[in-house]
C-alpha cells in the first residue's frame, strides 16, 4: 500500500494553489497603480508597501498561537539581511527599470527572467538543476509573456540600462525566493516574511527619500499603498511563503508567471485595452507552460514519496 502518496500529492497541489493565488494578487498591482500614476513616485509606493506589509506580518506573528521563537535569528540573521537586500533591490530595480525600458518591455524582462535565474541559481548552489520538463514549461511561459507584451513594446526604444535593471530585478526576486525557501524551513512563514520585509523596508525608505521627490499624501495614494501592502503584498507573500513549504522554489517562481496573465485580463476588463491575436497566442503559451510545470511538480512529488528500490514509502 502507498498510504502517504495521496497526502503528499494533496500537499503539492495545495502549495501550487497557494502560489497561483499569490500570483493573481500580484497581478493586480499594475492596474491599481494606474489610478494614482501621476500623483506619487513609484519608488515611494514600493517602499511604503514594504513597510505596510511588514506591519501586516507583525500582526500575524503577534496573533499566532505559537510563541515567536526568536532564538533562530542568532544563526539565521545573515539570511534575513540578504533576503531584505534582495527584496529591496527587486523593488528599486523593477521600478527604475520599467521607467527606462517601458512598462511592457520592462515587466516582461523582469518577470520572465525570474524563473531562469532561479533555475540557474538552484543548479549552482544545490547542484540539482530542475528537470528538462521544467525548463520546457518555463521556456514556453517566458516566450508567451514576451508575445503578450510585444504589442505594447513596438514603440519602446532599446535601453541597455533599462534591460540591465530589469534583469537585476529578476535576479533579486529569484534570490529572495531561494532565501525564503531556506528561512521557512527554520521558522514560520509569517516570521520569515516579517523579518525579511522589515529589513527591506528599512533599506527602501531612505533610498526612496534620496532618489525621488517627496511622497504625495492624498486619500488615493494612501488607499493604494494600503491595498498593495496588505493584500497584494502581505497576504500574497504569506500564501507564497506557505507554498514554499510544499513545492520546489523553482516551481513557485515559474507559477508566479500567472501574475502577468492576471494583469493581462485586468488590462482588458478594467483598463479597456484591446490586445491583438499575437498576445492571445502568448497567453496560450503561458498557460501551457504553467500546466507543464504543475505536472512535473506533482509527478516529482509522487516519485519522492516511494523509492523504486523499496516496497515501503518514506
Amino acid at each position: 500500500m502507498l498510504p502517504h502518496h495521496g497526502g503528499m500529492k494533496n500537499s503539492s497541489l495545495s502549495g501550487i494553489t497557494m502560489a497561483l493565488a499569490a500570483a493573481v494578487l500580484w497581478g493586480t498591482t499594475g492596474t491599481a497603480q494606474t489610478f494614482v500614476a501621476d500623483q506619487s513616485s513609484p519608488y515611494w509606493i514600493g517602499a511604503w508597501r514594504l513597510l505596510i506589509a511588514s506591519a501586516f506580518f507583525a500582526v500575524v506573528v503577534a496573533r499566532s498561537k505559537a510563541p515567536p521563537a526568536m532564538a533562530w535569528l542568532r544563526t539565521a540573521w545573515p539570511w534575513v539581511v540578504i533576503g531584505g537586500l534582495a527584496m529591496a533591490a527587486y523593488n528599486l530595480c523593477f521600478f527604475a527599470g520599467v521607467k527606462v525600458a517601458g512598462v511592457a518591455t520592462g515587466t516582461a524582462v523582469a518577470i520572465g527572467s525570474g524563473p531562469i535565474w532561479v533555475g540557474l541559481l538552484q543548479g549552482c548552489i544545490t547542484r540539482q538543476a530542475p528537470r528538462p520538463v521544467w525548463w520546457l514549461g518555463t521556456t514556453l511561459a517566458v516566450l508567451g509573456i514576451g508575445l503578450m507584451f510585444s504589442g505594447a513594446s513596438h514603440a519602446a526604444s532599446f535601453s541597455a540600462t533599462g534591460y540591465v535593471l530589469c534583469l537585476g530585478a529578476g535576479l533579486a526576486y529569484a534570490s529572495f525566493t531561494l532565501l525564503s525557501k531556506h528561512l521557512v524551513g527554520v521558522t514560520t512563514p509569517a516570521m520569515a516574511t516579517f523579518t525579511v520585509f522589515t529589513m527591506a523596508a528599512l533599506i527602501a525608505l531612505p533610498v526612496a527619500a534620496l532618489v525621488s521627490y517627496p511622497f504625495v499624501v492624498t486619500t488615493a495614494s494612501w488607499l493604494l499603498v494600503s491595498y498593495l501592502g496588505l493584500i497584494a503584498t502581505g497576504i500574497a507573500l504569506l500564501l507564497f511563503s506557505h507554498a514554499l513549504r510544499h513545492v520546489a522554489a523553482a516551481t513557485c517562481v515559474t507559477l508566479s508567471l500567472a501574475e502577468p496573465v492576471t494583469a493581462f485580463g485586468l488590462a482588458i476588463v478594467v483598463v479597456g485595452e484591446r490586445p491583438d491575436a499575437l498576445a492571445f497566442g502568448g497567453l496560450g503559451l503561458v498557460v501551457a507552460g504553467l500546466l507543464l510545470v504543475v505536472w512535473v511538480e506533482t509527478r516529482q512529488r509522487g516519485e519522492k514519496v516511494c523509492e523504486p528500490q523499496r516496497l515501503t514509502c518514506v
